[in-house]
């Protein structure tokens, strides 16, 4: 009896073997024992399902885990909008929003610590102007900032939509989405009227600006609905330019799979790989993307449905936001003020 026992155990120990193998290996792009990091830490400053518009924070010291700071508790009341947060010309952070689409004003805070934060200023694009674009309604989607060093000035982008007229076009609102830029010196002053920031004609929401090398990274959702016809709709994709305004190429293929946005981009802690995440919406979960450059190829990690499989975990619940790479000094400052306790 106990030899056809260790028999049948033995049986199961190679039979569940192959699947131990089949483990997902760890992400690259961090650090190897002994290794100092290029990148120490992280701030994710988001929103939670449930509490749309409204600024949480949660940091990460790998990119990969994340923890939500502040007892689930916002981390500053008067904030309203889809996080981005850069750091300007004078060394201070900015972070940009907006009190609603249609609400006329993007709204600008800024802060030394990115703790306290205290009102800039605010910015009412003229929208009947926009050359090129006569049927933009009066709507200012998901507000993103990025300030470029080489120009020394601020890329302000966001989506507005405008009249298709008669159309067959699923979601025709989302379908007539395009994105809108403005520039500044010093986010007291803008340029006027908004320009659209693609030459090609394609609905697009969500963009962020980058820069790598030599070139600039417009990294998008393309809003058009998924059909056979566009079988790249609702997807992550990357254009690239050698300036600033362009002009951009066409999307790349998708980085992501359907029914993904608001996509956010931070460099590994060794700094030898890109770690692009995106939401599963409406609140179901986050993505990650992983290339060694901008250019690609890029992979999916797997993560959130299998404990066991996990490369990577944020917080429940949470939603759109800009992650940005931080010192481990401002990490542990961060923790200090707010506090890591789990959210009640």
């Amino acid at each position: 009896m106990k030899f056809w026992k260790h028999v049948w155990l033995t049986l199961l120990c190679l039979a569940a073997a192959p699947l131990a193998r089949a483990q997902m290996p760890d992400p690259p792009g961090q650090v190897a024992p002994g290794e100092k990091p290029r990148h120490e830490a992280y701030l994710f400053a988001h929103m939670l399902h449930g509490d749309y518009w409204r600024l949480y924070y949660s940091v990460s010291l790998d990119g990969l885990h994340w923890e939500l700071l502040n007892g689930g508790k916002r981390v500053f009341e008067e904030y309203r909008g889809h996080a981005d947060i850069c750091r300007g010309h004078d060394g201070r952070y900015y972070l940009i929003g907006n009190r609603g689409d249609h609400r006329p004003d993007i709204n600008f805070w800024v802060s030394e610590d990115l703790i306290a934060w205290e009102k800039h200023s605010d910015f009412v694009p003229d929208l009947k102007h926009v050359p090129d674009y006569p049927k933009a309604l009066p709507r200012i989607g998901a507000p993103k900032l990025f300030f470029d060093e080489a120009s020394s000035q601020y890329l302000i982008t966001w989506h507005t939509t405008h009249d298709l007229g008669q159309t067959d076009l699923p979601e025709p609102y989302w379908a007539g989405q395009r994105t809108l830029y403005s520039t500044s010196k010093d986010l007291l002053t803008f340029s006027q009227p908004p320009r659209k920031l693609f030459a090609w004609d394609m609905a697009t929401i969500d963009t962020i600006i980058r820069k790598a090398g030599d070139f600039y990274y417009a990294i998008i959702k393309d809003e058009r609905y998924p059909t056979l016809e566009w079988t790249t709709g609702k997807t992550i994709r990357i254009c690239r330019s050698p300036s600033l305004l362009g002009p951009y190429s066409e999307p790349g293929p998708p980085i992501s799979p359907n029914f993904r946005e608001a996509p956010t981009l931070i460099p590994s802690p060794n700094g030898k790989a890109w770690y692009l995440y995106y939401e599963q919406y409406p609140g179901v979960s986050y993505g990650l993307s992983v290339a060694a450059t901008l250019e690609g190829p890029w992979f999916q990690v797997a993560g959130y449905q299998q404990p066991s499989w996990d490369k990577y975990s944020l917080p429940p619940k949470v939603r759109h936001g800009a992650m940005l790479p931080i010192s481990r000094k401002q990490y542990d400052a961060l923790v200090a003020r707010f506090g890591k306790q789990p959210a009640k």
